[in-house]
């Protein structure tokens, strides 16, 4: 039986979105993640060594994240994307085998290297895919439901974590941590990749030149990069110390876990529907981003756990507005620097993050945790206001 055109190219989309939504699941589904904490503590290390791992894990992947988009838009993506677990796998190994300072420094530096070179390949090859498909326009339903994946595999690494912890210790959390990392490389080798290195700029650093070169050109390019950070740096900050404002509600501390699947779920399903918000144009995604903003700030105030649920559809919102932002940059830069700006959209993501954390740290030190949270929304309402203006460069 020979496939109509329309029903092939069909059948191309299936397996490249079959192949996103497992690798986006198996990125994420590492069990060291809930517990890799516990592992540093228990192997003797200090409050002050785990901060300055955490610290060179930011810088590793802050040097590398420009560097490894143009290196994605001149060798190949799917190359980089099979490459990226290996090195976190064996970032993991070190960790279980030869537990110490160095080797968790190492790791880190290994893990922040694989994320490098999968930031900005991922986006691009999946993009360029559909765009030869005719289904770009399928783009943020689709990185919406791996998002959606990647935030399952994460709730699924936190129930499991517990229970491989206390059968195996750290061995077996860490020996199944490698595991899916390898998985994850196998799968990368079934991305269809018609893109060749012929297509980019012939070297790496021809083609960073270029896409500053492109951004700098084109005023659309440098709102779409702007908005991207705006939109996703302070809520990805803000994520990390949801405990905190989930403990000050006067829960119990058994209980936070669950109302933190709460807020997660509520990110999962802006995931799932990302896609609909392709409709919304730039006057919508300004509603999306005002309302969010506005649930945030009701949610965090209300101080309790009933407020909990206005914070989960606040993040919901965000991360609605982080896959729009990010197909709202792919339609506008060009196919051979695809790569390279999505990584600058990244780097602008980490550093407006890092702002974002001395915010929160300037805030919190004299005021509530709920005081942090609501101020940190005001962001939100500025780069709403901004869209709604019609102007074409929302900044952070």
């Amino acid at each position: 039986m020979t496939l109509t055109p329309t029903r092939a190219s069909d059948v191309r989309v299936r397996r490249l979105t079959t192949t996103l939504y497992g690798y986006s699941f198996l990125e994420e589904f590492v069990l060291l993640y809930p517990v890799y904490a516990l592992l540093f503590s228990d192997t003797g290390l200090s409050v002050w060594q785990i901060s300055s791992l955490f610290a060179l894990w930011s810088v590793t992947g802050v040097l590398l994240e420009v560097p490894s988009g143009a290196w994605a838009d001149t060798v190949s993506r799917r190359l980089l994307l099979w490459l990226g677990p290996l090195l976190t796998a064996a970032g993991f190994a070190l960790w279980v085998l030869l537990p110490s300072y160095g080797a968790f420094a190492l790791g880190f530096v290994l893990w922040g290297a694989g994320g490098a070179l999968g930031s900005g390949a991922l986006e691009a090859l999946v993009y360029d895919e559909l765009e030869r498909l005719d289904a770009a326009g399928s783009y943020a339903r689709i990185m919406g439901r791996a998002r959606a994946a990647g935030l399952v595999a994460v709730m699924a690494a936190m129930g499991l974590a517990g229970p491989v912890l206390a059968w195996g210790g750290h061995a077996a959390v860490g020996a199944a941590s490698v595991l899916v990392c390898l998985l994850a490389a196998a799968t990368a080798f079934r991305f269809p990749e018609h893109r060749t290195p012929a297509d980019g700029h012939g070297s790496w650093t021809g083609t960073l030149s270029a896409g500053f070169a492109e951004a700098r050109a084109d005023r659309s390019v440098r709102g779409a990069l702007l908005l991207v950070a705006a939109v996703s740096a302070v809520w990805g900050a803000l994520d990390e110390y949801t405990p905190l404002l989930v403990r000050d509600t006067g829960v119990a501390d058994g209980t936070v876990p669950y109302l933190l699947l709460l807020i997660w779920a509520g990110a999962t399903a802006g995931s799932l529907l990302a896609g609909e918000g392709e409709r919304l144009g730039r006057r919508g995604l300004a509603a999306l981003l005002a309302g969010a903003g506005l649930a945030l700030v009701l949610g965090a105030a209300d101080g309790t756990p009933w407020g909990l649920v206005l914070v989960a559809l606040a993040f919901g919102g965000f991360q609605a507005a982080t896959v729009l932002a990010d197909a709202r940059l792919q339609r506008r830069i060009d196919d051979s620097g695809r790569a390279t700006l999505t990584s600058v959209a990244g780097l602008g993501t980490e550093l407006a993050t890092v702002g974002a954390f001395g915010a929160y740290a300037l805030i919190a030190s004299g005021h509530a945790h709920s005081t942090a949270f609501a101020v940190l929304a005001v962001p939100y309402l500025v780069t709403a206001g901004l869209l709604l203006a019609g102007s074409a460069t929302p900044r952070a």
